[in-house]
């Protein structure tokens, strides 16, 4: 039985039933309720009453006075009351009953079987319900708390972002923390693969190319580049992002990132560069409006890409 309190009322007249059946005396009463473990100070009364005036009391009135005794100590009376359940659901040799209570004790027992499965299958019922309840309401817990460290995190982005407008006079070193800043956004969505890529040559420790971020975006690797520049990107800018993307298999994008958008030269060799790779440009300003806005970052970048591959429109300028 895995009830880990007490016998429920049924129980306990089954068993009160049942082991004064299986035994034929009271001292064999007593014996069995001892044998299971019972504490003697609840075997006393009625051990004394048995000695010294055996006709005051009857089996059923020992078994029932012991076990209303076991069934008040709570977790103390645990163990020997599993012990008398397994003891009676056990019992096999009924040769050792009063003939005329042996298919009786034989019905008590299988009694006695039936009500500890059906509740033993009830509490592993419960237990499993009560499991998978704590289950939801962890798994809930670890949403919630996901949701408050990504909240924290994209809070610290745009504060980072938002302080380097006021580094004019260290342009080199707001470039490149430009690039952790957006780097660590998209790691916020859980969308960042590497951050500042460099690709050596096998032979020596000559770096062939540098690449700014490189992210994966709905199962398709994209190139990432940022730039801050006071003047719109140019096609000096923009030629190596394009050359390394073209470098790199078909199902390769691209996503460029300027402060203060682009020239003409730029944004038609992009639309010409369409019908073989699929690229997108943004600006500093979308993703400052995007961290005011709380917006999503994951639907802004789909956003960019739809213009782009359906509306082969690679300027496509997302700031709600």
């Amino acid at each position: 039985m895995t009830d880990a309190f007490h016998y429920p009322p049924d129980l306990f007249d089954l068993l009160v039933e049942a082991i004064a059946r299986l035994n034929r005396g009271k001292k064999g009463v007593v014996l069995f309720l001892q044998g299971a473990g019972v504490a003697d100070e609840d075997l006393s009364e009625v051990a004394y009453a048995v000695k010294t005036n055996a006709g005051s009391i009857n089996k059923f009135e020992i078994v029932r006075n012991v076990l209303t005794k076991l069934n008040a100590r709570g977790d103390s009376g645990l163990r020997p009351r599993r012990e008398i359940i397994k003891r009676v659901t056990e019992f096999e040799n009924f040769e050792g009953c009063w003939p005329e209570d042996r298919m009786k004790a034989k019905g008590l027992v299988a009694s006695v079987r039936e009500a500890v499965n059906a509740r033993d299958s009830f509490t592993r019922m419960k237990q499993e319900r009560d499991f998978e309840h704590e289950r939801t309401l962890e798994r809930q817990r670890a949403e919630r708390a996901a949701v408050v460290e990504k909240r924290a995190r994209i809070e610290d982005v745009s504060n980072r972002l938002s302080a380097l407008f006021g580094m004019d006079d260290k342009p080199q070193e707001r470039g490149k923390l430009l690039e952790s800043v957006l780097n660590d956004l998209f790691k916020a969505y859980g969308i960042l693969v590497r951050e500042d890529f460099r690709r050596k040559a096998p032979d020596s420790s000559v770096v062939l190319e540098q690449i700014d971020g490189v992210i994966e975006l709905d199962g398709t690797i994209h190139l990432v580049e940022m730039k801050w520049l006071n003047a719109p990107v140019g096609m000096g800018e923009f030629a190596p992002h394009l050359s390394r993307l073209f470098m790199r298999p078909n199902n390769a994008h691209g996503i460029f990132i300027a402060t203060n958008g682009y020239t003409e030269a730029v944004l038609n060799e992009c639309k010409n560069a369409l019908n073989l790779r699929t690229i997108f440009l943004c600006t500093l300003r979308e993703f400052v409006m995007l961290l005011q806005n709380r917006a999503d970052l994951l639907e802004f970048l789909r956003k960019k890409s739809h213009a782009a591959i359906v509306e082969k429109n690679p300027y496509f300028e997302v700031l709600a």
